[in-house]
């Protein structure tokens, strides 16, 4: 097993993800195998009970590990499954080690941060870079990993010093150290300046670890000198200096550091194939397919989380890569689902102007009579509409309202003493612990019908296996009557109680579901709801003809 580990020095959200990211794209063309692990030094167990304004997104995994949106990343670019595991926090260790010693596991010796912490994140590391790739059975060849947070920060500490004395344990020539840091331009001639990286290596230097590579992120490619000087005060040869500068768009990152060279360090690094055998051409064909769209399709994302655009990051990427299979581009009109709740509101005027309407999930009643004026909207003028968890929801009490004249109709989260609860909390999940108690992961969907939207958006597929989180579900009595109103129930649980997928016959495309398709899309595999979501505002067609080999894997 070979381990890239991946630090960020100066500031946080210069992209240590996607460098990560990158490198796996650049390994896997070499024919090695890659998992990876997040590491985020917080004391949360895991990222479940964070709000999105708080951390971005909540990524779920197949086994319902509710993690860092980073391992979104990972997923999207590797093509791979990853497990709750995948995502180390400082949570985790320390209830681990807690719950070893209230057991007696240390002989009665006094724990520690080293050794007992240190150890459990090392044994850790090492037991999830060799776990079985659950799609596949196969181990991975090498483990790309990604320490949150700058260097210097306290919580970073223990990892720091385990990864530091990992690096003997594993072997030197098996770990390769990679960070990530700031080149800033100051003055008017915009001179590049390497201060902030000098001091950000010489302080993961004094900690005992020396980089390998450095990525340096800037606005234009570095200068051959500043390469030079950085090299003489890092301790980095030139050729491992990579500039991480701005691209078109995020697939041509890794394409700009094979360039560099990249591609041909990790393949001496880590003794691979001669990097020239390497194959890159699908990736360089979906950065080069990307910038060549030409046409857009507008798309309104109305939630509550809209001025942070990491709260619907997998949603974004779910869009784009549905919008780039068509050759298109996607303009997302962001619209807060509150400022739809007055009559006069421009939001108003701007959702009568989209080609498509999204309601993505969520928690609380912030914004909730906005999102039901949207899916009215888009069910009267036939707009587009994709609901998805909280969506499909908003859709059913809208109907129910409007259609069926249930006035007061609603959720139980947001009004327990509705006279006509649709929406109920399920009986299954608790209603007091709320850490990892949701209906979580991936589930099964049975299609009911093979004349359905959700038929021939997943290729006639008798059933589907998609991820989901949420804590709610249409009321399994209200079922019934709620077909009355013109709602087809199109998908439903192993149970055949909770229903899962809803359609309207008569409309170009109006379906929700209670899973979150996003969290599956890949760039080269788009999701087939946000797939049918993107054909219909475009005015293509969503029926049968959609259903190519993208797919297959899905039936």
């Amino acid at each position: 097993m070979r381990y890239v580990v991946v630090t960020g020095g100066v500031l946080s959200g210069l992209g240590k993800g996607v460098t990560a990211s990158s490198i796996g794209v650049l390994l896997k063309s070499l024919d090695q195998r890659v998992t990876a692990i997040k590491i985020d030094p917080y004391l949360n167990t895991d990222a479940g009970t964070m709000s999105p304004f708080e951390h971005g997104e909540v990524f779920v995994l197949d086994d319902g590990g509710e993690v860092d949106l980073d391992l979104g990343n990972y997923e999207r670019f590797l093509d791979v499954t990853l497990g709750r595991d995948n995502n180390l926090t400082t949570g985790k260790i320390y209830s681990e080690v807690i719950e070893a010693e209230r057991k007696g596991d240390y002989l009665g010796k006094t724990v520690q941060a080293i050794p007992h912490i240190t150890d459990a994140i090392q044994n850790w590391i090492s037991e999830v870079a060799h776990r079985p790739e659950p799609d596949t059975g196969k181990t991975a060849d090498v483990c790309v990993i990604e320490l949150g947070g700058t260097i210097g920060d306290i919580e970073s500490m223990p990892f720091i010093e385990a990864l530091r004395q990992f690096q003997f344990k594993a072997g030197r020539e098996n770990v390769c150290f990679v960070h990530v840091s700031l080149v800033p331009v100051i003055g008017p001639v915009g001179e590049q300046k390497t201060k902030p990286t000098q001091h950000s290596v010489r302080d993961l230097r004094a900690l005992g670890i020396t980089p390998d590579i450095l990525v340096c992120r800037s606005e234009e490619p570095l200068a051959d000198e500043v390469r030079e000087k950085m090299a003489a005060f890092c301790h980095v040869p030139p050729s491992a200096i990579m500039s991480a500068h701005d691209v078109s768009n995020i697939y041509q990152v890794p394409i700009g550091l094979d360039k560099q060279g990249l591609r041909e360090v990790l393949s001496t690094r880590f003794k691979t194939r001669d990097p020239k055998e390497g194959d890159l051409t699908d990736w360089q064909n979906l950065a080069d397919g990307v910038d060549a769209a030409d046409e857009r399709v507008t798309i309104a994302m109305v939630g509550k989380y809209t001025g942070l655009t990491d709260s619907y990051l997998s949603v974004i990427k779910a869009l784009q890569h549905a919008a780039y299979s068509i050759g298109h581009k996607v303009n997302i009109e962001w619209i807060e689902s509150e400022d739809l709740e007055d009559d006069d509101s421009p939001a108003r005027q701007a959702l009568h102007d989209v080609d498509g309407i999204l309601v993505p999930g969520g928690f609380g009643d912030r914004g909730i009579e906005g999102k039901v004026f949207a899916a009215q909207l888009a069910r009267i003028e036939g707009i587009p509409f994709l609901g998805i968890c909280l969506g499909l929801q908003i859709a059913v009490i809208e109907n129910a309202r409007n259609v069926l004249g249930l006035e007061g109709a609603n959720s139980t989260e947001f009004d327990p003493n509705t006279p006509h609860p649709v929406v109920i909390h399920m009986p299954d999940v608790s209603e007091t612990v709320m850490g990892g108690t949701m209906r979580l992961g991936l589930k099964r969907t049975h299609i009911l019908s093979p004349d359905s939207m959700a038929s021939h958006l997943y290729a006639g597929s008798d059933f589907i296996m998609e991820r989901h989180r949420h804590r709610y579900e249409v009321a399994p009595n209200m079922v019934e009557h709620l077909r009355t109103g013109g709602l087809i129930f199109s998908g439903k649980d192993d149970s055949g109680e909770r229903m899962e997928i809803i359609e309207l016959a008569e409309h170009p495309f109006f379906f929700a579901t209670q899973f979150h398709p996003e969290f599956k899309s890949r760039p080269q595999r788009p999701s087939p709801p946000f797939l049918g979501l993107v054909r219909a505002a475009a005015g293509l067609p969503t029926q049968s003809k959609i259903t190519s080999a993208l797919h297959q894997s899905e039936a």
